[in-house]
């Protein structure tokens, strides 16, 4: 299956997704960097050297795509996440819930709770981690299964799929992590 001209159009699914997707993920490799350097403890440093390499390298693919397809990463008038209302007849994200005031995207960290990771430490540090993470995920797995449902790009449907699945289990990862520090998902 080829992809279809229009799939590379401005305010299509494919480069919608491309250009939200790369902010989102942009954050979870800033979020992870912080604990790494708030904690010692090796499972949570884990995760987040995984999320945060696996999640740079699918950015540098969607910037890439944008790339090949001749399309900007930023564009001044197009809100974000519009392109999932545009592609479907239930109001798009809205049903998995909007943003929290001060943040950019569903899932996405507030500045002041990205300086709060900042500041904590230790399981103060892994707790707000892991919670911020499970909230940026689930965000994640909205979008991703928009992509997966409206982009006509067979490689990035393909990514997307795998960014649900991967994103699904890194969730219970999470879960369990939180319920080991006497914690729980927000």
């Amino acid at each position: 299956m080829r992809d279809s001209a229009a799939a590379h159009e401005l305010y299509s699914p494919d480069a919608g997704f491309a250009r939200d997707m790369a902010v989102h993920h942009q954050q979870a490799v800033e979020m992870s960097f912080i604990v790494r350097d708030r904690t010692q403890d090796e499972p949570v440093r884990g995760l987040a050297y995984d999320i945060a390499n696996t999640q740079a390298n699918q950015r540098g693919m969607l910037l890439g795509w944008l790339d090949l397809w001749g399309l900007p990463k930023v564009v001044a008038d197009e809100p974000p996440m519009s392109w999932m209302q545009a592609g479907e007849g239930h109001g798009g994200h809205a049903g998995h819930g909007a943003a929290k005031a001060g943040a950019l995207m569903p899932g996405m960290a507030t500045k002041e709770e990205l300086e709060r990771l900042g500041a904590a430490n230790g399981r103060d540090a892994e707790v707000l981690y892991l919670q911020l993470m499970t909230d940026h995920h689930k965000g994640g797995v909205t979008m991703a299964e928009g992509c997966a449902r409206q982009c006509a790009t067979p490689a990035e449907k393909a990514l997307a799929q795998g960014m649900v699945e991967a994103q699904q289990s890194e969730l219970k990862l999470m879960e369990d992590m939180l319920r080991q520090r006497g914690a729980a998902p927000r």
